[in-house]
């Protein structure tokens, strides 16, 4: 586990550093990476203690050991209301665009349904964040911000790697796991106005350079 900022960690899940993240804010767990994600979930969280678990958003890298962790820590789980569906049954193929790529991710990767506790909206506060609602990656997509400090949770309005290749770097998800790019990219707009400090991502590192995030996504227009 890495500590980010105050009451701000990223839990290691994958061999590929920062290839797929999970946060721990206060004592809220931050999405669940994949179905085999849950034992080193588990090791990042050893002698922690956790309230609730919360996903930015019901894709198979995020809600994957969601169903393990709920059970095993005997917690809620959260997220926004257009990716509830997804969650609750276990189908994601209404959050996801159906092509080869996602429906190998859904059938290797994808967790099992959890019923949800509590539905996430704009302005909803998490752990001292505040709820975003950033659809486009998925329907339900939500971003987490603090402002006192500038630190801005995102799940994937942007990745900082290329899924692909796995170099460092900006870039925006892959239209092939976006539902509507053009929303998302309006999603990130509405993140570059809160000109954050600390860029935290669902893939790929976190970055402290809040100009070079801004003029990235400025430069998408």
């Amino acid at each position: 586990m890495r500590r980010i900022a105050e009451d701000v960690y990223l839990l290691k899940m994958f061999a590929l550093p920062n290839a797929i993240n999970a946060y721990l804010i206060g004592d809220v767990l931050l999405d669940a990476g994949i179905r085999s994600s849950e034992s080193k979930l588990r090791a990042g969280l050893q002698g922690r203690t956790i309230s609730a678990h919360a996903l930015t958003h019901a894709h198979a890298d995020h809600q994957g050991a969601s169903h393990a962790i709920c059970e095993a820590y005997d917690v809620p789980l959260w997220c926004g209301e257009a990716d509830r569906a997804a969650v609750e049954s276990g189908d994601l193929s209404g959050v996801v665009p159906q092509n080869v790529l996602t429906r190998f991710s859904e059938k290797v990767w994808a967790g099992p349904a959890h019923p949800v506790a509590r539905v996430l909206k704009e302005g909803d506060e998490v752990a001292g964040f505040k709820v975003l609602e950033t659809p486009g990656h998925s329907p339900g997509h939500l971003a987490f911000w603090r402002e006192s400090d500038g630190v801005l949770i995102l799940g994937d309005v942007l990745n900082n790697m290329n899924l692909f290749t796995g170099i460092p770097g900006l870039n925006e998800p892959p239209k092939w796991f976006t539902v509507d790019c053009d929303q998302n990219r309006e999603s990130g707009r509405k993140l570059a106005a809160l000109r954050p400090s600390i860029m935290c991502f669902g893939h790929g590192a976190p970055l402290l350079d809040g100009a070079k995030f801004v003029s990235f996504i400025e430069s998408r227009r």
